[in-house]
């Protein structure tokens, strides 16, 4: 009977690890899994001379659909007047990066001259803020001014995703906007808004993300705090001899 309640014990004290050593699993992986989602420049593909792609959608945004249309006009735009226009989705940015600074080491990567720069223009949204930025070559500002790029950037594609989130329609109206702009036609202008109420709030600024990343991390590690040293004195408890013997 003794020898029985050692066994029975002895399987206890390991259950009792293997639980614990689960729980510290997933509070180190709720934790880390989100910095873990961040896309750095060093993260995104390379670029060729004459690299056919349009779009690169990490932020898995723009259905296959919408993605075909906008690639097949920027295709034909890119043959017509060799002005070049890119896309990129992120879901998240590296901490302490901007939509701006990310685009800005994004374009001289892929285009580390001048030259390469020239007729080139990139368009950037991070789907955490839904914050954008664009930047173009020098060539092109004779047509795409920047207070022209800055309004695609800031009311053409922002306009859609405060009434919704509505990610295809942001592109396809840029994309639009763009493609006209870039071929010599008078600019479009922005989307006419007929409802301006609850234009604020609709998504999260960067600072109140960064402030609700920085309470998860304290709760967490509060947790990890209280959990983990009571873990640990209650297996030391169970792994003292019996006063039984």
């Amino acid at each position: 009977m003794k020898q029985l309640l050692k066994q029975v014990f002895s399987i206890k004290k390991h259950l009792i690890r293997l639980v614990i050593s689960f729980l510290t699993i997933i509070l180190a992986a709720s934790l880390f899994a989100t910095p873990a989602l961040a896309t750095g420049v060093y993260q995104m593909p390379n670029l060729v001379a004459g690299d056919s792609t349009w779009i690169v959608d990490q932020g898995e945004i723009v259905s296959r659909l919408n993605e075909g249309k906008i690639g097949s006009a920027f295709e034909d735009l890119a043959k017509q007047t060799g002005n070049e226009v890119r896309i990129v989705t992120i879901r998240r940015l590296d901490y302490g990066e901007t939509p701006e600074s990310f685009a800005k080491a994004l374009f001289e990567k892929w285009f580390p001259t001048k030259e390469a720069q020239a007729n080139q223009t990139l368009l950037v949204l991070d789907t955490v803020t839904n914050g954008t930025a664009i930047i173009t070559g020098d060539k092109v500002k004779s047509l795409l001014t920047d207070s022209i790029a800055e309004s695609v950037a800031t009311e053409t594609v922002s306009a859609p995703l405060r009434n919704g989130n509505k990610y295809n329609q942001a592109f396809l109206d840029a994309s639009d906007r763009l493609v006209a702009v870039l071929s010599g036609n008078p600019d479009p202008g922005p989307p006419k808004i007929a409802d301006k109420v609850q234009v604020e709030g609709t998504f999260k600024k960067a600072g109140e993300t960064d402030r609700g990343n920085a309470t998860a991390w304290v709760v967490g590690l509060l947790i990890a705090a209280t959990v983990i040293p009571m873990a640990t004195y209650y297996i030391y408890q169970i792994n003292q001899p019996s006063s039984d013997g």
